[in-house]
């Protein structure tokens, strides 16, 4: 089948530098600023600017849900924000009220309550992840992180000086990382990265399968680093946490995804007792503390968890129209999507470039997406990625946009 889609001299006393033409003013540029651009957010932009010149775009791309932050939470911001004590720095970890909520919640959801001691409230898990790096790993540390995977997991790593390595996460291996490959290495990594739910594949580790990738890093002397945060969006497994079965590892969550707060910006960290002090001092010099006023109000997101089961079920239903919907050469081979808001649907049928797919489908039809490439650099070109964390709405007419998309495309080559 016809596969279609488409110098300057910087001189001192003490020596004379070479010329540094990547910058065209001789001014040194740091290799780590060299990295990949995180695509899902260059495909917003694009979007975003197609919006405002007046096309109706459906958001497929970005990773976040459309529905706001519960009313109770939105009230209590309100009230904070009154509050003159609200307007200044909390300690590094962050509020203590806030931080006990978060170990109720394990408590309540997994059956062990964390020590408020060890946990720590972060600008987003994005600065978890930064904090995580460098506590835990130095310059030239190896991380095996999962292919496919989310892509800031590799880009901040390269960032410090780490080596991110692929360990296989794909269809071959029923999409989740197998710990034989790295027995197979020339050396056993420094540290190991999961998720569960996955970005993108939707993919969710039963307890038993987690259970033995705990027990294989503590074996191993693998520091274990456990991205949770699309925990509560399991739709046929229950979600458990690493925090049960290894001692060593360090666990990532945010309010961002199961609680409906993606620009709040507030993640947290649960993390072993021998990376306090060395977190605590990062955040300290990093961002101090993240917002006061937002910490307090988060407390109350965790009595809102009927409205947030709710936002499961449409996720669930919206899955279900696309799986439903879309052409069965891009569902039969996608991923599991079993959990999360995406799938990552095979389009190796009707190209092999899906940076060029994505293109098009967003200027022809002004649906968002987002590229594999973005997630596997290896075989990313035959996948994309679609959030269905929006209405229903927006996916059934998604659905038709693609179909057509897709019957102009085969027509173009008959």
């Amino acid at each position: 089948m016809q596969r279609s889609i488409i110098r300057t001299k910087i001189v001192s006393k003490q020596r004379q530098h070479k010329p540094i033409s990547h910058t065209g003013t001789g001014v040194k540029l740091s290799e780590r600023s060299k990295l990949p651009p995180f695509l899902a957010l260059d495909v917003l932009q694009q979007a975003q600017a197609l919006g405002q010149a007046g096309r109706d775009i459906i958001h497929l791309e970005i990773g976040q849900p459309s529905t706001a932050a519960p009313e109770p939470v939105n009230q209590a911001l309100k009230q904070h924000l009154d509050d003159r004590s609200a307007h200044g720095y909390t300690v590094a970890f962050g509020e203590t009220a806030l931080r006990a909520a978060i170990a109720g919640h394990y408590d309540s959801w997994y059956g062990t309550r964390p020590p408020v001691d060890n946990i720590a409230v972060t600008v987003g898990s994005s600065t978890a992840f930064a904090v995580a790096f460098m506590a835990a790993f130095d310059a030239g540390d190896v991380i095996a992180i999962p292919r496919p995977g989310y892509p800031a997991y590799r880009n901040l790593m390269m960032g410090m000086g780490l080596t991110p390595r692929h360990i296989s996460a794909g269809p071959e291996q029923g999409w989740k990382p197998m710990l034989e490959e790295m027995e197979s290495w020339d050396r056993l990594p420094e540290g190991l990265m999961i998720a569960s739910p996955s970005n993108p594949t939707g993919t969710v580790l039963d307890s038993a399968e987690l259970q033995t990738i705990c027990a294989w890093c503590d074996r191993n002397g693998v520091r274990l680093i456990s991205d949770e945060i699309y925990h509560g969006l399991a739709f046929s497994k229950t979600c458990d946490t690493a925090l049960n079965y290894n001692k060593d590892a360090i666990i990532i969550n945010s309010f961002s995804k199961y609680f409906s707060m993606t620009g709040w910006r507030i993640g947290w960290m649960i993390l072993p007792d021998q990376l306090i002090e060395a977190s605590q001092k990062l955040i300290q010099n990093l961002f101090i503390s993240a917002p006061t006023a937002i910490q307090r109000a988060c407390v109350s997101a965790f009595e809102c968890y009927d409205e947030f089961e709710a936002h499961k079920i449409r996720y669930q239903q919206n899955r279900d129209l696309l799986l439903s919907g879309l052409p069965r050469q891009m569902t039969d081979s996608a991923a599991p999507s079993d959990g999360a808001f995406y799938l990552y649907a095979d389009i190796s049928s009707l190209t092999d470039d899906s940076i060029s797919f994505a293109k098009a489908l967003l200027q022809d039809e002004s649906v968002a997406t987002t590229p594999g490439v973005d997630f596997d650099p290896i075989d990313g070109h035959k996948y994309l990625r679609l959030s269905f964390a929006g209405s229903p709405d927006h996916i059934e007419e998604a659905v038709r946009r693609i179909n057509r998309f897709i019957g102009q495309q085969k027509s173009a080559v008959a």
